[in-house]
C-alpha cells in the first residue's frame, strides 16, 4: 500500500512537471514592416503550439541587416530564425551559415509557392536555405489628378521608355511636378526586366559578372536621358524629401513592388485617398522589386521550433492573407491567390481592381538566381551611374570599370 501511495506521488509529480514546463522561448529577429505580420501572427503561432513563445525583436532595416551580417560572422547573438530581404538574400544564403531547409521538410510545400522565390532562396550549391515570406510583382504607381492636368494617358505613360519620358516632359511642363523621384529608379527597372530564367540581375548561374552589358547600357543611357530631361527630382528613395514629394504629389509617378502601396495608404501619403492608381511597368516590363524571407542560422539554438514558425508563416492561408491586408505584403502561398479579397476595389487607388494587375504580373517573372555579391555589385553600379548622371561619365568605360570592381571585390568566393 504504501508502495502504491509512493508510486502515484512520483506519477503525480511527473505528471506536474511535465504540464507545468516552462515553453520553449525562440527570437524571430525582423525589421520594419516585415515584422508586423510575424506580431500578427504569435497569437495564432502559440495557439497552435501552446508549448512555443515567440518574441520578435526588430531593429531599423539597415540595423537588422548589418547586425544579422555580424552574427552570421561571429556566431554570437544569432535568432532562432532570422528575417531577411531580397536585397541581402543572396549575400545570407551563401555565406555558409544558415541552415538547408529541405531535411525539415520544405520540399512538402515549396511547389504551393510562387517558384521564383524559391530560386531567389536557393544558393548557388542548390541548398534551399531560406523559405520566402512574401513576394514583390514590380508595379507603376502614380497621381492619376497630376496626369489628367497635363494631359497625359495612362496608356502614353507606359507605352515604352521613349513615351514615358516624353510624358515626364509634359507633365513637367503643364504642371511643374517632377515625373520620378531619381533617375536611378529608371534603372533600377530596366536591369531587373524580363531576364531568362537562371539569370540573375549582376551574375548569372556561373557567378560571370553581368554589368557590362547591352541591358545595362541601356538602363544607364534611359537613366541619362531624363535626368538631361529635367524630369527627375534627384532625391533618393525612403529619404525624408523623397517620402514629402510623394505626399505633396511633387513627383507624380514612382516604380516599385506592389507593396509600395501599403506605404503610401499606411503613412506616406495616407490623405492621398482616390488620387493614385497602379499599373504594370512601363514598356511591358515584368519585374520582381523585393520580398522577405526566413531562415534558421546553422548555429540556433531552437532549430525544431524555429522551423515550425516559418512553416506556420510559409503556409498558413489566413497568414499570408493577413500579411497582404495588413502591409500590402503580396503573397508567396499561390493557394490564396484566388481569395476574393484579389477582387475587392482598393479605394485609396480610386477603385481599381489592383491586386489583379499584381498577380497576372507574378505569373510573368522568371526564377531568377541570386549572388552573395549582389548588394557589393549593386553599391558599385550605382557609384558608376552616378557618374554618369553628375559628371556625364561616358557609359561604356565606368560599366566595363564597374565590371573590373565588382571582379576584385568578388575574388573571394
Amino acid at each position: 500500500m504504501k508502495k502504491n501511495i509512493i508510486a502515484s506521488a512520483i506519477a503525480a509529480s511527473v505528471f506536474s512537471v511535465s504540464v507545468f514546463a516552462a515553453p520553449t522561448e525562440i527570437t524571430v529577429a525582423s525589421f520594419p514592416n516585415f515584422n508586423q505580420v510575424a506580431e500578427i501572427a504569435v497569437p495564432m503561432f502559440e495557439k497552435k503550439y501552446p508549448d512555443i513563445k515567440v518574441k520578435v525583436v526588430t531593429l531599423a532595416y539597415a540595423d537588422h541587416h548589418n547586425a544579422m551580417t555580424t552574427a552570421l560572422a561571429t556566431g554570437a547573438n544569432l535568432p532562432d530564425v532570422m528575417g531577411i530581404e531580397y536585397s541581402y538574400v543572396g549575400q545570407f544564403i551563401e555565406s555558409g551559415g544558415l541552415d538547408d531547409m529541405l531535411p525539415y521538410g520544405a520540399g512538402a510545400f515549396t511547389d504551393k509557392l510562387v517558384p521564383y522565390s524559391v530560386a531567389q532562396a536557393t544558393n548557388s550549391d542548390g541548398v534551399l536555405s531560406a523559405i520566402p515570406a512574401d513576394i514583390g510583382p514590380g508595379a507603376t504607381f502614380y497621381r492619376k489628378d497630376i496626369l489628367d492636368a497635363a494631359g497625359v494617358t495612362e496608356e502614353e505613360l507606359l507605352k515604352d521608355w521613349d513615351s514615358f519620358i516624353k510624358a515626364g516632359i509634359k507633365i513637367k511642363e503643364k504642371t511643374g511636378n517632377y515625373l520620378i523621384a531619381n533617375a536611378v529608379d529608371i534603372k533600377d527597372i530596366v536591369i531587373r526586366s524580363n531576364l531568362k530564367e537562371g539569370e540573375g540581375i549582376y551574375f548569372d548561374k556561373d557567378q560571370n559578372i553581368l554589368v557590362n552589358s547591352e541591358r545595362f547600357k541601356e538602363a544607364f543611357r534611359l537613366a541619362k536621358k531624363a535626368r538631361d530631361a529635367g524630369i527627375d527630382a534627384k532625391v533618393a528613395a525612403w529619404s525624408n524629401e523623397w517620402t514629402e514629394s510623394l505626399r505633396r504629389g511633387t513627383v507624380s509617378v514612382q516604380m516599385m513592388g506592389a507593396w509600395l502601396g501599403g506605404h503610401l495608404q499606411g503613412w506616406i501619403a495616407p490623405d492621398a485617398t482616390g488620387l493614385w492608381r497602379t499599373s504594370q511597368l512601363p514598356d511591358g516590363a515584368m519585374a520582381s522589386w523585393g520580398g522577405s524571407f526566413y531562415a534558421i542560422p546553422k548555429k540556433a539554438e531552437h532549430k525544431a521550433e524555429a522551423w515550425k514558425f516559418i512553416e506556420f508563416m510559409a503556409t498558413d492561408k489566413e497568414i499570408q492573407l493577413a500579411g497582404f491586408k495588413e502591409i500590402n505584403a503580396f503573397p508567396v502561398l499561390i493557394s490564396t491567390h484566388n481569395d476574393d479579397f484579389f477582387n475587392q476595389e482598393i479605394a485609396y487607388l480610386g477603385g481599381q481592381k489592383a491586386r489583379l494587375n499584381w498577380r497576372e504580373t507574378t505569373k510573368h517573372i522568371p526564377a531568377l538566381t541570386v549572388d552573395r555579391y549582389d548588394e557589393v555589385a549593386r553599391q558599385v553600379v550605382n557609384d558608376a551611374l552616378e557618374k554618369v548622371l553628375e559628371k556625364d561619365a561616358n557609359i561604356d568605360q565606368v560599366l566595363a570599370d564597374a565590371e573590373k570592381q565588382i571582379k576584385r571585390r568578388a575574388r573571394r568566393r
